[in-house]
């Protein structure tokens, strides 16, 4: 317990830094692959707090690494700066007010990510020098989260290949262990080429991409009655050919977001949809071109170390937050529905409190919650290495996540508040570690036996490169 109250008090004393950074970071929303002022800042901290530090890791000019100590176990805590586009909002008003000229934000709360775990980190670097012990400590900033998948990157270029234990967390309405449930996906951009005409003169000359593109669509459309049903299959265009409905539009671009439980289940899935798209392209007598953007695997959980940081949660309590928290919280709750509050109460498989606007205390250990899975590119980090990730209590309870509400609430003393306690979570599990090196021998077992003892095998191709121009037109 004396030592899990000194590395909380390593984290307390970074306080007012740390949320500098935090909103900081909030002020300069930039996209996957983009965010080159956020990855400077985070990279100026590492080297103001005396790390170590590795710039364009794996290739990827916005990933930088710290590392601190000597000898021992590694242990990697993994942050994020990356916003997302069409999020901008005036931080703590409660009504749709976008800042001028900016059309970004955090409405994942990525801000708050990555400054909790290089606080964590930090803290650690101290506790390890404070007591002489052995052991390092790695702070893995991380772009791209948001359909880059820059950890998948990382991971098959080797950044993590040493690494003991990875640590990680994510901004939430309640303070928890992570359900380690995540869903594999890949994003592939379908290019079609025709030939164009004019489409009142010689329309039997023409042959229309953006038709391919529409029949592709409708091919997937009706796939979805025949696939597993917690899959998901999502569509965007990138370019519908152009803006004069006069002319048979020659190129069409669309970009599919594939998902699956599992990567066997995600390949069989991509399959069919690029059978669909050849389809499409053999119809209209067309061309088709695809790009892998990126690819993750599903979560994996680790029974040993969800214990571990359940245990440091149970002795810290839940965050501690005052009236003036819980009247702006209200406020916030109060733009949302009764559907949006209830799903996260269920998702969490708490019952819900009347009255009960901020997280009050922590989900206990055996909450068996409803699933509403997403994907992460900590699935392949879980892969790799075994891995244990925290849900941080950060806003009002039913804020949905990619959403105007969770960034005007990235400023608030709450957000603060719930970035801190999750530091705290993070630095204890990380020390547990260290001090325990049976914890560190369980993880690697549990992992072991869930993997099935086989190597880490990643779903890009192997041609595939970081998709660095990704946001260039968003």
């Amino acid at each position: 317990m004396q030592n899990s109250e000194q590395i909380w008090q390593l984290v307390d004393q970074r306080r007012e830094p740390y949320v500098e950074l935090s909103d900081k970071i909030w002020g300069m929303p930039e996209l996957c692959y983009d965010e080159h002022r956020s990855s400077a800042e985070h990279k100026a901290m590492l080297e103001a707090e005396g790390f170590k530090v590795t710039t364009n890791v794996a290739g990827i000019p916005t990933a930088v690494m710290g590392e601190a100590g000597e000898g021992g176990p590694i242990i990697a805590i993994l942050g994020e700066y990356d916003a997302l586009p069409g999020l901008s909002q005036e931080a703590g008003v409660t009504e749709p007010r976008p800042v001028p000229g900016e059309s970004r934000g955090h409405g994942c709360g990525h801000n708050l990510l990555g400054s909790a775990s290089l606080m964590a980190a930090a803290a650690v670097k101290d506790w390890l020098k404070a007591n002489g012990l052995p052991g390092r400590v790695r702070y893995y900033g991380c772009p791209a989260e948001e359909g880059g998948a820059a950890k998948g990157f990382m991971v098959r270029d080797g950044a993590f290949d040493d690494v003991d234990i990875a640590i990680t967390w994510h901004p939430a309405s309640f303070a928890g262990v992570d359900d380690a449930i995540s869903l594999a996906n890949t994003r592939i951009d379908f290019s079609f080429v025709g030939r164009a005409s004019h489409a009142a003169a010689a329309p039997h000359l023409g042959r229309s991409a953006l038709d391919a593109v529409e029949l592709m669509n409708v091919g997937v459309n009706y796939m979805r009655e025949h696939m597993p049903s917690d899959a998901r299959i999502h569509y965007a265009y990138l370019d519908a050919g152009g803006i004069a409905p006069n002319v048979v539009q020659s190129t069409a671009k669309v970009r599919y977001l594939i998902r699956a439980r599992n990567v066997t289940e995600l390949n069989a899935l991509v399959t069919r949809v690029r059978k669909i798209a050849d389809g499409a392209a053999l119809m209209t007598e067309c061309t088709v071109s695809t790009r892998v953007i990126s690819a993750v695997s599903n979560l994996l959980g680790n029974t040993a170390l969800e214990k571990a940081m359940h245990a440091n949660l149970a002795r810290i309590g839940a965050p501690e937050w005052d009236d003036a928290d819980r009247a702006k919280a209200a406020e916030f709750q109060a733009t949302l529905s009764e559907e949006d509050i209830l799903s996260a109460w269920r998702r969490v498989g708490v019952e819900p409190r009347e009255g009960e606007v901020l997280c009050e205390q922590v989900v206990p250990e055996n909450a068996k919650g409803v699933p509403m899975i997403g994907s992460t590119d900590v699935g392949d980090v879980s892969w790799k290495v075994p891995t244990v990730q925290a849900r941080g209590a950060t806003c009002a309870i039913g804020t949905p996540f990619h959403s105007w509400q969770l960034t005007g609430q990235g400023k608030l003393p709450a957000a603060h508040k719930g970035m801190v306690h999750v530091a705290k979570v993070m630095a204890g599990t990380a020390i547990d570690a260290l001090q325990n090196p049976n914890l560190i021998a369980e993880a690697k077992a549990d992992h072991a036996k869930r993997t099935g003892g086989k190597p880490y095998e990643s779903p890009l191709p192997a041609d595939a490169k970081p998709a660095l121009d990704m946001s260039v037109s968003v």
